[in-house]
């Protein structure tokens, strides 16, 4: 008699092929390139004083946008500080806003989506109510209006915002997937056994549930970093003394300035596009590796 397709042999084979999956990333080009800005990205974010011994906020007005010099590999901005100091330490700002918005929207979608999920009923209606109001919102309008109400913002009031309005989409996928975990057959015999509904969630369904979350919550890090960028540009992101690559594509963006001097647009555009292009490299990579049914 043929094994059954859920039975605890077939169950550990379905765990282990993510793992023969994620052996296979490094075999991929593209996903060693895009690991490699990932990680310089973030040591520049870590310790920028590997990549710069000049203090960003030291300025000479009289070398305002001025061209690169040896020594000055990026020229001089505005205010004629260093431009490369300013790419470096603006890293730091930019990667926060983006893996902090990540990293909460993870959470709140993981506990959300699990139980609207697996318990349905009456906590599914509501948190999929509340879930549909949210994505019923214009994102674009409704974040302008309310981060227009702060004088000031940090980067935790535009994490909040993002927040706010990218953790129902990523709940929808997770409360999806374990919709069809939780009437597998292994999972219906853990509760013939007795085995109590927590513990199942957390042990067996959330484990074999996770995958597309995953993946969307590591595509949501470079989206949450241009959204930064964009809030700054329209004038209602983070503000000097702040350093982040939002904020130098804004002041490029103004008055002008980046016709007079081009490269001070074109080197924080650069570093956020590679860097968001990077996550997404990493979010499709991660899906094939962790999804059997995306490979061949």
């Amino acid at each position: 008699m043929p094994e059954s397709t859920t039975s605890p042999q077939t169950a550990r084979a379905r765990r282990g092929r993510p793992r023969s999956g994620l052996r296979s990333l490094w075999k991929s080009p593209w996903f060693d390139i895009a690991a490699i800005i990932i990680v310089v990205v973030a040591l520049m974010a870590l310790f920028p004083s590997l990549f710069t011994h000049i203090d960003p906020r030291d300025c000479d007005l009289s070398k305002s946008r001025l061209g690169p010099e040896p020594g000055h590999l990026m020229g001089y901005d505005i205010q004629g500080c260093d431009y490369w100091s300013n790419i470096v330490y603006g890293a730091r700002t930019s990667l926060e806003v983006g893996v902090y918005t990540a990293a909460i929207s993870f959470v709140i979608a993981l506990v959300a989506g699990s139980l609207a999920g697996y318990f349905g009923g009456v906590v599914d209606s509501v948190i999929s109510w509340t879930s549909n109001v949210i994505l019923g919102i214009p994102v674009g309008i409704a974040s302008l209006v309310i981060l227009y109400q702060f004088r000031s913002r940090t980067v935790w009031t535009i994490v909040f915002v993002l927040v706010l309005f990218s953790w129902a989409a990523t709940m929808r996928y997770m409360r999806s997937s374990v919709m069809q975990v939780r009437n597998l057959e292994y999972i219906q015999a853990a509760r013939g056994l007795g085995v109590g509904p927590w513990r199942i969630l957390g042990s067996h369904v959330i484990p074999n549930a996770v995958t597309p979350l995953i993946v969307m919550t590591t595509l949501s890090v470079g989206a949450g970093m241009a959204a930064e960028a964009g809030f700054s540009i329209l004038g209602v992101g983070l503000k000097l003394p702040a350093f982040s690559w939002g904020i130098q594509i804004a002041l490029a963006s103004q008055d002008g300035n980046w016709q007079i001097a081009p490269l001070l647009m074109f080197f924080p555009a650069l570093m956020l596009g590679l860097t968001t292009l990077a996550f997404v490299v990493l979010g499709e990579s991660l899906r094939d590796a962790l999804d059997p049914k995306a490979r061949r």
